[in-house]
């Protein structure tokens, strides 16, 4: 299995959703990096399980031990090691389907690709469990980049049928990326997120489950960053977000939209804006998602995630005896969550920091 990401900040994730811990390794971090562990605690704290009936009743404290590379306060630029106890595990649910593969899971593919010997516990290394780690390490990040004013939010675009209003793709405040990242159900309108709410629930009381759209904002970039072909800010980003599990897709700016536009409509025309003495070139529109070629414009980066519906329902399902080779009816126990995409928010801004700063780091720091 290959577990560690990035070029000039890298990360290894490590352990499985039943094991005695999870965690991560950061290499590559500078020295000197003040951080602030009550706002690392906060992001953490965004993705923990078992806050409500919309997330899965695994409880789980998500507290991170740093055991290296951390002294009086900073970083000392030896890799930097966080470990997270997991402690509120029910093995038992899994050893009556460890030859049941679950429709939707890495049960089969896994099964097939590590010849039966990969932990089947609550999805083992798959898991969405590991995504805690990856939390850890982009709290790190954003503590970076907020030293350089660099702003990350995302918000609840859609969730199931339900539908909040988009950001404004060359306007949204700071302030606004700021109040997502404090709001359990991130949306501008609070009626809502109370829609979104029920939406959830009317699935969890169905034993099924719903699927979520996620939009993502990076504000204060600066020109410049990333390169063709295959060092392009869309690929980079796009090969992290696809390695967080039930991700299916991507769109940067006005993505699918632009093939129903023209030429005419879907050019962001440039314009220069001028501050004291210094002139700035900006875009009246952004349906490029501040990049062109690959590289960064100064417009904000903007990005939209789809995430699938949780794989794990308690309908019964056909599938197959990977033991027996036979076909079979299964009802999956288990606690999951019945919306992904709501503790998935945390762990796409946590990515997109993780790649910012593994971007700035490669134009010099």
């Amino acid at each position: 299995m290959s577990s560690v990401w990035g070029e000039h900040i890298k990360i290894s994730v490590f352990g499985e959703s039943h094991g005695s811990c999870i965690g991560v390794v950061v290499d590559g971090l500078p020295a000197g990096i003040q951080l602030d562990l009550a706002k690392i605690n906060q992001e953490m704290a965004r993705r923990r399980p078992g806050q409500d009936i919309y997330t899965t009743q695994r409880k789980e404290a998500d507290r991170v031990e740093i055991v290296s590379g951390f002294f009086n306060g900073c970083t000392t630029g030896a890799p930097l090691c966080g470990i997270i106890k997991n402690s509120d595990k029910r093995s038992v649910d899994y050893e009556d389907i460890k030859n049941i593969m679950r429709p939707g899971h890495a049960d089969y593919t896994g099964f097939i690709r590590y010849k039966g010997f990969a932990d089947y516990r609550g999805g083992g290394h798959f898991s969405g469990r590991l995504t805690a780690p990856v939390v850890f390490a982009g709290a790190i990040a954003n503590q970076y980049l907020e030293q350089k004013r660099i702003i990350i939010g995302t918000h609840l675009l859609r969730i199931g049928q339900v539908q909040d209003a988009p950001v404004d793709p060359v306007n949204i405040s700071a302030g606004e990326l700021l109040n997502f990242r404090s709001m359990r159900f991130p949306v501008f309108s609070s009626e809502t997120a109370e829609q979104m709410k029920e939406e959830i629930n009317n699935a969890r009381m169905d034993c099924d489950s719903v699927g979520g759209i996620l939009e993502t904002v990076i504000l204060n970039l600066p020109a410049g960053l990333g390169s063709p072909m295959f060092k392009s800010v869309e690929s980079r980003m796009a090969a992290f977000v696809f390695s967080i599990p039930a991700v299916k897709g991507i769109e940067f700016g006005s993505g699918f939209n632009l093939a129903s536009m023209r030429g005419s409509e879907a050019n962001d025309e440039f314009y220069i804006v001028k501050e004291g003495n210094e002139k700035i070139p900006c875009t009246r529109t952004n349906h490029s998602g501040g990049i062109n070629g690959g590289i960064t414009n100064g417009m904000p980066v903007l990005f939209r995630t789809c995430i699938k519906p949780t794989s794990t329902i308690s309908k019964p399902q056909h599938t197959i005896n990977i033991n027996t080779m036979e076909e079979t009816e299964h009802v999956f126990k288990g606690r999951h969550d019945p919306c992904i995409a709501v503790r998935a928010v945390p762990v796409i801004d946590a990515a997109s920091a993780l790649v910012v700063m593994d971007l700035l780091l490669e134009r010099g720091g």
